[in-house]
């Protein structure tokens, strides 16, 4: 486990450095198209990686529960160690992934480039998938640390040949949203942030009808394989939400959308 100085100072525990500033510089963007959340917003972090999104909730919002999930068992230490120290009591962080209903699953987790561990290897098995994703996590990196932009581009491939060698194959659990909102009594979820590489519609389809009118807003990263776009985007339509769909900037040559959902008031 290392260390990183984010940008205003905020020193966090991370597997890779550069990876945890760019970590940092998403999270806004998960809050763009009106997206709220109020001071005690109850949080559903799907895909929490090192836990940075409930970091900056608990900084931000001085009422607001976190609970963040994170699979791969390297990754949930770092989150849970980030939770320790930052999260003030109001983050937790559970060791399973969600899905559409419980059991087990085997993800791919890549030490050289943890945030693109998944359960579904096979959506970077289409030619130029992974230098593409990779093209634009560079891209990124150029703003949060100053020796990535003495990187050319031209040189994706190769690092996206590095970045997946010594991939480990581990197993953890699956439980569904519904469980998680039984479990923990919650009347509300101002907010259920997806973002776990290619596992996002089995998590929608993990809510059971009588807790989706719960379900205040949703922001979804969607890897657009097999109508998966489509099928999201008309969920969460029939679910009563009125949805906006953009490609984050850097990301434009992937196959990846952000879906924002939110549903009017009551």
């Amino acid at each position: 486990m290392r260390r990183a100085r984010l940008a205003d100072g905020t020193s966090v525990a991370c597997l890779n450095v550069s990876e945890a500033r760019v970590l940092d510089l998403h999270v806004d963007g998960y809050l763009g198209h009106g997206i709220r959340l109020p001071a005690d917003a109850v949080i559903l972090d799907v895909g929490a990686n090192i836990g940075l999104f409930g970091v900056r909730a608990v900084q931000r919002l001085p009422q607001a529960r976190i609970f963040a999930f994170e699979p791969v068992p390297a990754i949930h230490v770092v989150a849970a160690a980030n939770a320790a120290e930052h999260g003030q009591g109001r983050m937790t962080v559970f060791d399973f992934g969600l899905s559409a209903e419980p059991g087990r699953l085997e993800f791919t987790y890549f030490p050289r480039c943890p945030a693109l561990s998944t359960a579904h290897p096979e959506d970077w098995d289409a030619p130029g998938a992974f230098q593409a994703a990779v093209r634009g996590n560079l891209a990124a990196a150029r703003q949060a640390t100053p020796l990535a932009r003495l990187v050319p581009g031209f040189l994706s491939p190769l690092l996206a040949r590095w970045l997946t060698g010594g991939r480990q194959h581990v197993k953890a659990e699956l439980r569904t949203v519904s469980q998680v909102i039984d479990a923990q009594d919650l009347d509300r979820v101002d907010l259920l942030k997806i973002d776990c590489e290619g596992a996002e519609l089995p998590v929608l389809q993990g809510v059971r009808s009588e807790h989706w009118p719960r379900i205040r807003q949703v922001v979804a990263e969607v890897h657009d394989l097999d109508g998966r776009l489509d099928a999201v985007r008309g969920l969460l339509t029939a679910q009563g939400f009125t949805l906006t769909t953009e490609r984050e900037a850097g990301f434009e040559g992937t196959r990846l959308h952000n879906v924002f959902a939110v549903r009017a008031p009551a």
